[in-house]
């Protein structure tokens, strides 16, 4: 459960991100109680998962998926770059977090 707890905890750190992103265009309170909403749900699963997992691990492979799904999100929804340089760096991230895992 903890891992599940941890998955879920960066893909609403994603979704924070894509919040401040939204209020920054839009300047809406929604956007802004949105992202308040989703990085406080965030906190409190990573939490939760660091009760059983390693700090660092936990940590490493949370700001992973936030950091990696949040560049994602701009390519596919914001029309960021999407060059191969920016692919193979989010290869690296994710390949380190699975790494952690593999050897935690």
């Amino acid at each position: 459960m903890d891992w599940i707890s941890l998955v879920v905890a960066g893909c609403f750190e994603m979704l924070g991100v894509l919040m401040i992103g939204r209020y920054n265009q839009t300047k809406a309170i929604k956007d802004i109680t949105g992202m308040a909403g989703a990085f406080a749900i965030s906190f409190i699963l990573l939490a939760y998962a660091m009760k059983t997992l390693p700090m660092g691990t936990a940590y490493a492979v949370w700001t992973g998926i936030g950091a990696s799904g949040a560049t994602l999100l701009g390519m596919f929804l914001l029309g960021e770059e999407k060059s191969w340089g920016r692919i193979m760096a989010l290869i690296l991230v994710i390949g380190s977090a699975i790494g952690l895992k593999l050897l935690g």
